[in-house]
């Protein structure tokens, strides 16, 4: 499977060993020790959109560090997960347009014959695997609800 989001990791560890730049290495190296944990723990190999949710989830929880890091007063500590979702990001999908978001939502809606708010779990099941690291699934599970109670 060459040139998987997997591949493009190991090798971008490997430029920046060559290239000594120390705090990239160090937050690819998260990434691939993140990789590996699961392949262990599941004993499977890692497709592009699993490698894509635990990045998501990375970002998510680096995210949430720099909101209590922020409040804390420590922006050497907001610096570095600041610098490691920039890093994180590198490797995710583009993120999908409002335009694009709603007409998926509208799809799904439709696909999935939900009419109302308690339908919600199957137009979310439908939108999860289409839009996994290129929208942030919060705000999407809200435009789905009040898509839903319109």
């Amino acid at each position: 499977m060459s040139g998987s989001l997997k591949q493009r990791i190991q090798d971008d560890i490997k430029t920046a060993m060559r290239n000594k730049d120390k705090p990239r290495l160090g937050a690819l190296r998260l990434v691939s020790s993140a990789l590996k944990q699961r392949e262990v723990d599941e004993r499977i190999e890692l497709n592009d959109s699993q490698v894509i949710e635990i990045l998501d989830k990375m970002i998510k929880q680096r995210r949430d560090s720099i909101g209590q890091f922020e409040a804390a007063g420590r922006d050497d500590l907001v610096a570095q997960e600041s610098f490691e979702v920039t890093v994180l990001q590198d490797y995710m999908p583009q993120p999908l347009s409002e335009a694009e978001l709603a007409a998926l939502i509208e799809q799904a809606v439709t696909e999935s014959g939900a009419s109302s708010a308690k339908d919600m779990g199957q137009v979310m099941a439908l939108l999860k695997p289409q839009i996994q690291g290129r929208a942030d699934m919060k705000a999407v599970s809200g435009d789905v609800k009040k898509r839903l109670s319109a």
